[in-house]
């Protein structure tokens, strides 16, 4: 009994020290999803956490490989430790609204995507500032049902969806939805779209973009931010 027990335990630490990079990993590539509140060490253990009950409840008759179970299993343990707390303070949703109002305006003044410089501009406000609160929005999510309430009642479920019985998951996933989102990231500048392909499709984290495309980690959650608050103009005025 003694045997088997100290078996499972060393068995237990190798499995932890071999996918620990794994946690590093997926934790990295979540912090842009939260805001800059969250301490990245807090994440790892709660990522660690979720590690361990991969290793606890895995079983080759799964069908998984064992990395892909304890993927899933580290991502929804770190969404659970989060899930209780408000991942935007509300001043910083304030402002984001402001951001996009202020890129919808110029959008359609200028018929083109505008610039930093114009975008701070037109907020009366420093380059420096707003690059600054760009970086304070770490975590801003593309899609919110609250964010898309309108001062007339509606919102855009109600507007683009006939069926009221209908899953809120698949209208926002709808085919309207997404031809919106595909155009949008195509009329993106140049190096934003760069930077959401890299995130979104090569599952690379900020600082891994930044050591390919030559600039700093901060400057690329600016430049995510900003792409994000484009996209999200964009899909409100629809």
């Amino acid at each position: 009994m003694y045997t088997a027990t100290a078996t499972a335990t060393r068995d237990t630490d190798q499995y932890l020290t071999k996918y620990a990079p794994l946690v590093k990993r997926i934790a990295h590539h979540m912090m842009a999803k939260l805001p800059a509140s969250v301490e990245l060490d807090d994440v790892i253990q709660t990522g660690m956490l979720g590690l361990l009950d991969a290793v606890n409840r895995y079983e080759e008759s799964h069908g998984a490989q064992f990395e892909t179970y304890a993927a899933q299993r580290i991502r929804g343990a770190i969404l659970d430790g989060l899930r209780q707390a408000d991942w935007l303070p509300r001043s910083f949703r304030r402002d984001l609204r402001r951001i996009e109002g202020a890129i919808g305006k110029l959008e359609q003044r200028l018929s083109r995507a505008p610039t930093e410089h114009e975008v701070a501009s037109e907020l009366d406000m420093p380059l420096g500032d707003y690059q600054k609160m760009l970086q304070d929005a770490r975590g801003y999510q593309l899609i919110s049902f609250e964010d898309f309430s309108h001062a007339d009642g509606g919102d855009y479920l109600e507007r683009h969806c006939e069926d009221s019985k209908a899953n809120p998951l698949e209208a926002l996933l709808d085919r309207k939805l997404r031809e919106r989102l595909v155009k949008g990231i195509e009329g993106l500048p140049e190096r934003e779209k760069v930077v959401m392909g890299l995130y979104y499709e090569e599952e690379l984290n900020f600082r891994e973009i930044g050591e390919t495309l030559g600039v700093s980690e901060s400057r690329i959650c600016q430049l995510h931010s900003q792409a994000i608050a484009r996209l999200r103009s964009q899909i409100r005025n629809t």
